[in-house]
């Protein structure tokens, strides 16, 4: 009977184990919302569109974009690159480097991002792809947002 009782323990163990073993997923900055888009009065967010130099069809970079108070919520779908260094798949592993008016800003390894705490007026904001040495993919996009003055 002990026997049968250690056995099940360890199982019930193991497979506590296994189960918290999922994807590594980010977790979001903020809780979800289910909002309906009809009827609201939101302005279009900003998309913009860059593609590679070198090869028009991949790797791609499609950026959308929009400010709320001092804050920069921004999201790019870039085919033929990676965010995860783990990837197993055939694409090629970067990051974005964000720069604002000039000067490196931050570097992020996700396709949706915040850039945060901007100071009212116009800026100048450039998105770079680039592999983790660095060394750009060809794939960059530069834009201008407003800050207002609150």
């Amino acid at each position: 009977m002990k026997w049968r009782v250690s056995v099940l323990t360890h199982a019930f163990a193991i497979l506590s184990i296994l189960s918290g073993c999922q994807r590594d997923m980010p977790k979001p900055e903020t809780k979800p919302k289910n909002l309906s888009l009809v009827n609201m009065n939101i302005p279009a967010a900003k998309t913009v569109i860059a593609s590679s130099r070198e090869n028009e069809a991949i790797p791609s970079l499609f950026v959308q974009y929009e400010s709320k108070g001092n804050n920069v919520f921004v999201e790019c779908i870039v085919t033929g690159v990676t965010f995860r260094e783990n990837n197993q798949s055939n694409r090629k592993v970067g990051k974005i480097i964000v720069w604002v008016d000039g000067k490196k800003s931050q570097e992020v390894s996700a396709a949706a991002f915040i850039i945060k705490d901007l100071a009212y007026g116009n800026h100048k904001l450039k998105l770079e792809v680039v592999n983790l040495h660095n060394k750009s993919y060809g794939l960059s996009k530069e834009f201008m947002v407003n800050i207002p003055n609150n």
